[in-house]
């Protein structure tokens, strides 16, 4: 926390409130899985923060015509990757009393997070052309749409080595999506 700090308070005055604005979803957030079906929601939210935080950071202030969708994307792909994960916990989570997504969804999973895939995509595409970037982020949104498309159309959720593989392979679609904007 000292380091998040150091560095928050080398940041432009507005991105220090913004900044400091994101420790109500970070303190609540650990209790969500004993509140809501939806902590995955919640860690999407707290997560992505640092895509309004990034941009505030440089430009000094918020553009809620990128921010919003780019923030959107985030939480939108946050519930898909982490409802894949939670489906390895979800007889523990059961036995335990406390909630996910995946408990929530249940066999209605795969296209619940189809939905979200593709308001993530297109979320991706329409910070993309608010903010006018050239043809290959939308290559890079093109391959993380695939991508997308082959982990829910192959991950099996009652194998849990498999749900993990298919969250890892998360790391893989980050990747295209950033070299298609490099």
């Amino acid at each position: 926390l000292s380091l998040g700090l150091a560095i928050l308070l080398q940041l432009n005055t507005f991105s220090q409130l913004l900044g400091a604005s994101s420790l109500a979803l970070v303190a609540t957030y650990p209790a969500m899985k004993r509140v809501t079906y939806w902590p995955q929601a919640f860690l999407g939210l707290t997560f992505n923060w640092g895509a309004l935080l990034g941009w505030a950071a440089v430009h000094g202030s918020l553009d809620l015509g990128v921010c919003g969708p780019l923030y959107a994307s985030g939480v939108a792909w946050t519930l898909v990757y982490d409802t894949v994960y939670a489906h390895q916990d979800a007889k523990d989570d059961v036995a335990a009393g406390v909630k996910s997504t995946a408990l929530l969804f249940g066999a209605n999973t795969k296209p619940i997070l189809a939905g979200f895939a593709t308001a993530q995509v297109a979320c991706l595409t329409a910070a993309g052309m608010a903010a006018g970037v050239a043809w290959p982020y939308y290559a890079g949104v093109g391959a993380a749409a695939a991508h997308l498309a082959w982990q829910l159309g192959t991950v099996d959720l009652s194998n849990g080595p498999d749900c993990a593989a298919k969250f890892a392979s998360n790391s893989t679609l980050g990747g295209l999506v950033f070299a298609g904007r490099v």
